[in-house]
C-alpha cells in the first residue's frame, strides 16, 4: 500500500511539473530577441572592449621631460609587455608633475583603460571625440616612476572596472 501511494505522488508532482513548464513556455513574453541598442543621433560608437592582449593596443610614446631618452626607454618597457610602439620621440610642453598623459580617440576607449591600469590609475586621460585612429598617444611625464608589475595592473584593471563612455559617445555594437 505505501508503495502505490508512494507511486502516485511521484507521478502526480511529475504531472504538475510537465504541465507548469508547457504553460511557461507557451505563455512566454520574451519570444523575440531583444532590440539593439543604437547610438542616439550625434553620438559617436566608441569601443568599449577591453583588449584580449597588449599585442592588441597600438601606441605612441612622447618624452615631456627633461630626461634624455625616457621615451625610449618606456616605449622598451611597453614593447616588452607586447604593446605594438609605432612613434617615438619628444613632446613640446613639459610636464613636470604629471606622471603621464593619455591620448585617444573613440576607437581606443577599452585599450586606454588597459593602459591606465600600467599606470595604476594615475594617467590623465586627454580624450578627443574627432580622432580617427586606435592608436594612444602615452605622454611620459616627470611623475613617472615606472610601469607596473603584471599583478599590479590585473589588480587595477578590477579596481578600475568596465570602461565607460565618454561624453558624446555610446558604447559600439558589433
Amino acid at each position: 500500500m505505501a508503495r502505490i501511494r508512494a507511486i502516485a505522488i511521484v507521478s502526480t508532482l511529475a504531472i504538475i511539473g510537465i504541465v507548469l513548464a508547457v504553460v511557461t513556455l507557451t505563455r512566454d513574453t520574451q519570444s523575440e530577441p531583444p532590440a539593439v541598442q543604437r547610438c542616439p543621433s550625434g553620438y559617436v560608437p566608441a569601443n568599449l572592449k577591453l583588449p584580449e592582449a597588449e599585442s592588441d593596443v597600438n601606441i605612441n610614446v612622447f618624452n615631456a621631460t627633461n630626461t634624455p631618452n625616457l621615451a625610449t626607454n618606456v616605449a622598451a618597457d611597453f614593447t616588452n609587455r607586447k604593446f605594438k610602439v609605432k612613434k617615438v620621440g619628444d613632446e613640446k610642453k613639459k610636464l613636470a608633475d604629471t606622471v603621464a598623459v593619455l591620448r585617444y580617440g573613440p576607437k581606443a576607449v577599452g585599450a586606454a583603460q588597459l593602459l591606465r591600469a600600467y599606470f595604476l590609475d594615475d594617467a590623465e586621460n586627454q580624450f578627443d571625440i574627432n580622432r580617427k585612429d586606435d592608436i594612444i598617444d602615452v605622454v611620459i611625464g616627470g611623475g613617472y616612476r615606472q610601469l607596473a608589475t603584471p599583478t599590479e595592473m590585473r589588480q587595477a584593471v578590477a579596481q578600475l572596472g568596465n570602461p565607460v563612455a565618454p561624453d558624446g559617445t555610446c558604447a559600439e555594437t558589433k
